[in-house]
């Protein structure tokens, strides 16, 4: 599938992005306005794919392929199912209530990685369209600041992310087990590892409502198993303990006026120890080392 913009530019020198959309057929209007923001793409060549997670995806725009998964697999396993469909030189992943309203977003993106080698992932920003106030969440950096001002992070808001696809495969793509939650965090420390940086890149945009993230009714356990699967699959022995006991302090600062949800957290974290949290891929203390000098270690 090619995009419609810079039809005059030979096929050969245009850069190929394979795009996967995941969605449970939940959001139909805003499935198809995403999409059609991804194929009003200039200067690209498109391979566009919309994994249905235990939906069969019907009433797609002409040019996106439907990949059926007969149960939902969870979002990390719903997005490697997507990449590994699609060809390209880079691959970009969109949430289903995700856009990009610029038609020169994956080009621009493209630009910012091959003028920058040392860039191995980049999130946009992200901005509600409807004028209401962007959670802080969004911006993927302690000091949050001026949300229009790039840097290196160490986590991702994954619902509009791109990777060249070397980087991707070489990674292992997201974190199948987690189901839902942290897997950004997995994913920006593993392209580190790998010897490149995760950028936030203020100077691209992305459209997204302004929603919290515990409409997900298991948002709290996961939330909490998935750190100390988190620090089990990617953090040496030593630091586990470290990275746990600082996200246990910060849980009960937020949420000590809410009994019932530090119980769930706390069964969550527990589960995080007694259960199987899939293939661990230990960082090296180079890259713990680079993190540090880049502004953030990964035990806070």
């Amino acid at each position: 599938m090619t995009g419609q913009g810079g039809r005059g530019t030979a096929s050969a020198v245009r850069p190929r992005v394979g795009v996967v959309s995941l969605t449970q057929g939940t959001r139909p209007n805003e499935l198809r306005h995403g999409l059609q923001s991804v194929l009003q793409q200039r200067d690209v060549d498109l391979d566009v794919v919309c994994v249905g997670n235990g939906w069969d995806p019907s009433d797609l725009p002409d040019g996106v392929r439907p990949l059926y998964l007969h149960e939902n697999v969870g979002i990390p396993a719903g997005r490697n199912a997507g990449a590994a469909a699609v060809r390209g030189d880079y691959i970009f992943f969109l949430d289903d209530d995700a856009s990009v309203p610029s038609p020169t977003f994956l080009i621009d993106a493209v630009r910012r990685f091959t003028s920058d080698p040392s860039l191995g992932l980049i999130q946009p920003q992200v901005v509600d369209p409807s004028g209401a106030a962007n959670p802080r969440r969004w911006i993927p950096r302690i000091r949050k600041g001026d949300p229009s001002r790039s840097s290196a992070v160490f986590s991702v808001w994954e619902g509009a992310t791109m990777l060249p696809r070397e980087i991707f495969d070489a990674i292992g793509g997201w974190g199948d087990p987690y189901f839902y939650a942290h897997e950004g965090i997995e994913l920006a420390w593993r392209v580190w590892d790998a010897g490149r940086r995760a950028w936030y890149d203020g100077g691209l945009v992305a459209h997204h409502p302004a929603v919290s993230p515990t409409r997900h009714a298991s948002y709290i356990r996961l939330n909490a198993r998935n750190r100390v699967w988190l620090a089990r699959r990617n953090l040496p022995a030593a630091l586990r303990p470290i990275y746990v006991a600082s996200w246990a302090t910060v849980q009960l600062v937020r949420w000590w006026r809410h009994p019932a949800r530090l119980i769930v957290w706390w069964r969550g974290l527990l589960e995080g120890f007694r259960t199987d949290c899939g293939d661990s891929r230990v960082m090296a203390w180079l890259t713990i080392a680079r993190m540090a000098l880049a502004g953030r270690p990964p035990v806070i």
